[in-house]
């Protein structure tokens, strides 16, 4: 019986190099095993394109898997799975701002790549004209990270050290998200363990940096941000500059954005802003693609502002898909669209953009005829706006949506903890919305504590009129 790898090599052997190479990094090195499921959903699009004499006239995978499913090359199914790769893959770039932890970036990665296979299962009879093999699904094993490791020190090897220090930064930025989510809960001054990995992905790009372009990027970034403590912005931003020269995507991406914005040596320069933001976004890079459409946007060319707005969205990015929903809702650049409006709020939602969870969430508390109104939903959105956002009108959603028992039951408790939050974190405006959502809560838990005779409702009681007495 063939192994997995063994079936994705007899299907294709460049692909089943990409599958080896994906699945050796799921256990170490998860975003670089996500970023080669993207590569190889890329890939396969060619392989399915290529079976039906099919030429693409885009290089977005998005837009490649819509061609393949109107010409009738895939069914729905088989779309539905190919934008699900492509979704995972994305989340590998930039784990960070879908809120994953460390476990679960390595639990996304083990499914990705059993979802890949299974897929390579499913399409075997139609690019290879004969039933799939039977095959056994391999283990994952921690190899990999030890041979990088060894490479990286051993051998010196430029790739290696690079790899080592995607692996580390990327652990350390899921960190410091987390980090900086419980600062406000922690009773004392956390012990950030972001720092120590950041020093040491600082390290490796910076050894691999004269040897490795991609690493050169990374040594610039980790420069800016201080990464092995004080930030040297010039040296940052020279490294950037030579890295995009060398063709470096994610360089070309942020070297456009600095000619948008300035920067310590780079003079605001609209012209060298297109050209950057252009190649980067002819080469798929989401970011590159949302600034562009952003900065059409501000000079009101709200046709080629959507294009590109909905290109990044359909990329994967979430902001994208955020303000592509909006635009779609006013009909700018567009015949406004409430309903496709809502499916791109939503898919922003559920990829972590916090100003979509505040709208989807307070859409479901309050809208009747929202798309999918469900409560336990409404409620993990409202939760994570507060925790990654700090989201003053979270709070108050989620303070009202407990005080009324819209959640299935009642919290006076929260109800207070989050409205004594907003209070302390609120503009006056939100202040004076504040104010009679106080008093009355004030109000509801006097009253119950009039009539309750239960010793454990009586506490929380207790405890919620202590919050709200509290002048903080």
């Amino acid at each position: 019986m063939l192994s997995d790898i063994e079936l994705v090599s007899q299907f294709s052997q460049e692909l089943g190099e990409d599958y080896r190479v994906a699945k050796s990094y799921v256990r170490d090195v998860p975003t670089q095993a996500l970023l080669h499921v993207r590569s190889f959903t890329h890939r396969l699009t060619d392989k399915l394109a290529a079976s039906q004499q099919l030429v693409f006239d885009s290089p977005n995978l998005y837009d490649r898997i819509e061609l393949l499913n109107r010409q009738r090359v895939i069914n729905v199914r088989l779309t539905r799975a190919l934008h699900r790769l492509r979704s995972d893959g994305n989340r590998g770039a930039h784990p960070e701002k879908y809120h994953l932890t460390a476990e679960a970036l390595e639990l996304l990665a083990e499914k990705a790549t059993e979802r890949l296979v299974k897929l390579v299962e499913d399409l075997y009879p139609l690019l290879c004209n004969e039933p799939a093999p039977e095959y056994r699904f391999e283990p994952f094993d921690a190899f990999a990270g030890r041979d990088l490791c060894y490479r990286a020190v051993m051998e010196n090897d430029p790739q290696a050290q690079y790899l080592v220090g995607m692996s580390l930064k990327a652990r350390a930025l899921m960190q410091k998200e987390q980090e900086q989510a419980l600062h406000e809960e922690a009773e004392q001054e956390l012990d950030p363990q972001s720092e120590a990995n950041f020093k040491q992905a600082a390290h490796w790009f910076a050894l691999a940096a004269p040897h490795l372009p991609e690493a050169q990027y990374e040594h610039g970034v980790s420069l800016l941000h201080g990464y092995a403590g004080k930030a040297d912005v010039a040296a940052g931003e020279s490294a950037i500059i030579a890295a995009a020269k060398a063709g470096v995507v994610n360089a070309m991406a942020l070297l456009g954005y600095f000619y948008l914005v300035g920067g310590e040596q780079i003079s605001i320069d609209t012209q060298l802003a297109y050209r950057y933001l252009q190649a980067a976004a002819d080469r798929e890079q989401s970011e590159a693609m949302a600034n562009l459409g952003v900065l059409y946007y501000q000079q009101a060319n709200y046709a080629q502002a959507f294009h590109y707005i909905s290109s990044a969205a359909q990329a994967g990015f979430p902001h994208a898909q955020y303000h592509l929903a909006l635009m779609l809702a006013r009909g700018e650049g567009c015949e406004a669209d409430p309903l496709a409006s809502e499916q791109w709020m939503a898919e922003a939602a559920e990829q972590g953009q916090l100003d979509a969870m505040l709208h989807c969430a307070q859409q479901m508390l309050n809208n009747e005829n929202a798309l999918g109104n469900d409560f336990s939903l409404a409620e993990r959105y409202l939760r994570e706006a507060v925790k990654y956002g700090h989201s003053v009108p979270a709070m108050i959603e989620l303070s009202i949506a407990l005080a009324d028992g819209i959640l299935g039951r009642i919290d006076v408790v929260g109800s207070a903890a989050l409205l004594k939050m907003a209070r302390q974190r609120g503009n006056e405006r939100e202040r004076e919305v504040i104010a009679p959502l106080w008093e009355s809560l004030s109000l509801q838990i006097d009253k119950v504590l009039s009539v309750t005779l239960d010793a454990e409702e009586q506490r929380a009681l207790q405890r919620a009129r202590e919050l709200l007495s509290d002048p903080a």
